[in-house]
């Protein structure tokens, strides 16, 4: 498989539908891409709303049915607010690529500028950790979505601690590594933006894997 055609895998594997020669390839691949790491944060939710419009359509429903009034104008002004998401998201994979290309030795770092929710993507060289971390800020707190490749041990346990200005650790997301490598843990932390210093990925023997710092 060429590198291309692994980029453009990034949708087939988000649906299940690559055999299994080609997800192993593709889950190889992508432990050295931030670009297919972030397309994968950004299709996940197509995929959901995709898997439910099948659960709970019925079967005799035609696939192609005829749209009621105003539903283009709505398409239209979602598709554009989409699509400046993704321009966000993608100066994000690109200045992440562009720093991992220069050989950073520990962790490299990016913020997405925009009104939307921050993101931070980071890889560290040490244990091949590779997330990005989605944090908007509200009333209560910080509501939190991280997507993480680990290329460590199956099956182990992992944390997601929000570390704040004062120093003092919260614990505010656990979860078990699966074969597929690739998790997307949402989360929320009390602690507000304003008042945290870093999130840091750990193992639950507390070796820190990976740091995001927004």
């Amino acid at each position: 498989m060429r590198s291309q055609e692994r980029h453009r895998d990034a949708g087939a594997y988000t649906l299940g539908v690559l055999d299994e020669a080609d997800t192993f390839r593709f889950e190889d691949h992508l432990a050295g891409c931030a670009a297919c790491v972030s397309a994968l944060d950004e299709l996940r939710s197509p995929a959901r709303q995709l898997a439910l419009y099948c659960r709970v359509t019925p079967a005799a429903v035609a696939p192609c049915a005829a749209p009621g009034a105003g539903l283009l104008e709505r398409a239209l002004r979602e598709l554009a607010r989409r699509h400046a998401a993704r321009r966000r998201g993608r100066w994000c994979a690109l200045a992440l690529a562009v720093v991992l290309a220069l050989g950073t030795s520990a962790v490299a770092l990016v913020s997405a500028a925009g009104s939307g929710p921050e993101r931070v993507s980071a890889r560290d060289a040490r244990s091949g950790v590779l997330g990005t971390l989605a944090a908007r800020e509200r009333a209560w707190g910080t509501e939190l979505a991280l997507t993480v490749h680990d290329p460590g041990p199956a099956a182990r346990v992992c944390a997601l601690v929000a570390v704040g200005t004062d120093g003092a650790e919260h614990t505010v997301a656990t979860w078990r590594t699966r074969a597929a490598r690739t998790v997307e843990i949402p989360a929320a932390a009390a602690l507000r933006p304003g008042r945290t210093d870093r999130y840091e990925v750990r193992t639950a023997d507390g070796q820190r894997l990976l740091t995001l710092r927004p």
